[in-house]
């Protein structure tokens, strides 16, 4: 095992001509896709991995400089396919993972045949003629209830985060996974990733990409996805989903499941 696989914690799983990659976004692991990887292993030969920073990472390996950015995450990315191989793959991007995946797809857009964002979006503070959903104010609050006791903003943000309450498996899922992180790693990557603004990154994005969203999105509003569409620089198709919540695929897999074969099995008509 390589040292970029093995700092990842890559799991292979599945056989097939083409190689699918799930990347899971901010404060989960690669168990968020627990109910999509079955339907995939028959037909495809299925990547995952956790990004660093993950309750499931050595937080010794987590370089706070490195990922100051998302293009610390997106070298990683390309590091990974590099390391393993694969000459081209199918990029399955959940929130800040999909804007990761579309960033490393610039620098090597021969690695991804298509990108799948689910609830993605690439800037989440409202601006002049855009919103994302959150005032400068909301932020600074949510920084501050992280730093103050980590544990009972993962309490908190869970249930808004997902839909549901504590009582909800999906809700103590993300919960869990929120928790393992670190809390000084997860307030950076929730400072970085908060305050991060690629809007002027889509229009170099050729590769094809396939938009899905929650039509309610604590994160991301509904009108995010329509903007992705309209700025990104190649083919691209929107898909809002009659679901809740920031994730999907783990507080609806009856619903996201087959969405999400559909887009991964059928390309966008020229």
């Amino acid at each position: 095992m390589g040292v970029v696989e093995e700092a990842h914690n890559v799991k292979i799983v599945g056989s097939g001509d083409q190689t699918i990659v799930l990347a899971h976004g901010f404060g989960t692991d690669q168990s968020v896709w627990k109910h999509l990887v079955p339907h995939l292993v028959d037909e495809y030969r299925v990547i995952l991995f956790d990004n660093m920073g993950a309750g499931t990472t050595n937080p010794d390996y987590f370089d706070f400089e490195r990922y100051s950015t998302l293009d610390g995450y997106a070298y990683d990315v390309i590091a990974l396919l590099e390391e393993l191989r694969i000459q081209s793959c199918i990029f399955v991007g959940h929130s800040v993972s999909a804007m990761i995946g579309a960033i490393a797809s610039i620098t090597r857009p021969d690695l991804f045949s298509k990108l799948v964002a689910i609830s993605a979006s690439p800037r989440y503070l409202n601006d002049t003629d855009y919103y994302g959903g959150f005032e400068h104010e909301d932020l600074q609050q949510l920084f501050e209830a992280m730093r103050s006791n980590y544990k009972a903003w993962c309490d908190g943000f869970a249930p808004l985060a997902v839909g549901g309450d504590m009582t909800t498996v999906s809700v103590q899922e993300f919960s869990r996974t929120l928790f393992n992180m670190r809390p000084d790693i997860a307030l950076s990557v929730g400072q970085i990733v908060f305050q991060s603004d690629v809007r002027h990154l889509l229009p170099h994005v050729t590769v094809p990409c396939h938009i899905i969203q929650s039509m309610k999105d604590l994160a991301v509003p509904v009108v995010v996805s329509e903007y992705i569409h309209q700025n990104l620089g190649g083919k691209s198709i929107v898909e809002v989903m009659q679901t809740e919540g920031h994730l999907p695929q783990l507080s609806s897999p009856h619903v996201v499941i087959p969405v999400l074969l559909r887009h991964i099995r059928y390309n966008i008509d020229a």
